[in-house]
């Protein structure tokens, strides 16, 4: 049987063709590799995982960039933030003011976007009705995969031979997807495993 690519979804948010300030748009998958989620990683291409969830926060940021809250955010791009959220009520870390005995929001790396200040303050302006980490329809992408493993490919026409690393969880179209980066005949081949012809 030969092998069909799902169809390509892309993020492409209106007007990018004339954006400068956003990156270019992306393949969305159901699973993301650890490495993959690690290349963006800057003020203008944001991503974090957390909780097995991958998010896209660079419009966020984007549009907040002036506020000293996204800092933390940029600082972390790339990484996992898990630990800044108490995995029970997946909201920020609380803790017991040692100054006032009341209890308080506990970001280590600095107060970062939609967490209330600790004082009372009249410049801050919740302006979004629900906090970025609870809005999983504008900013989750995707799952962070719980596994990686390599994949070793042998074009046996040209010889050609590739290692490509995927997400333990993904069907054999979907590494497909993965390898038309490398390939982009890959779909028009017989796909097989050890002479056997795989049923993609």
């Amino acid at each position: 049987m030969r092998a069909r690519i799902p169809t390509p979804r892309e993020s492409r948010p209106s007007r990018i063709d004339e954006a400068k300030h956003i990156p270019r748009p992306y393949k969305l998958r159901r699973f993301y590799t650890p490495k993959e989620v690690a290349e963006h990683n800057t003020a203008s291409d944001v991503w974090i995982s957390l909780f097995d969830k991958v998010y896209d926060l660079t419009l966020l940021i984007n549009k907040n960039h002036t506020r000293p809250e996204c800092d933390p955010i940029v600082l972390a791009a790339g990484t996992d933030i898990s630990h800044w959220f108490d995995p029970t009520t997946n909201k920020p870390r609380t803790r017991i003011s040692p100054d006032t005995g009341s209890e308080e929001f506990y970001c280590p790396n600095g107060r970062f976007l939609h967490v209330p200040p600790t004082e009372p303050d009249a410049e801050w302006d919740p302006d979004f009705s629900v906090p970025w980490w609870e809005d999983e329809a504008r900013y989750c992408i995707g799952n962070l995969t719980k596994r990686t493993r390599f994949i070793r490919i042998i074009n046996t026409l040209t010889k050609h031979d590739d290692i490509i690393e995927v997400a333990s969880e993904e069907s054999l179209n979907e590494i497909l997807d993965r390898y038309t980066d490398k390939n982009v005949h890959a779909a028009s081949y017989t796909w097989k495993r050890l002479g056997k012809v795989l049923d993609m």
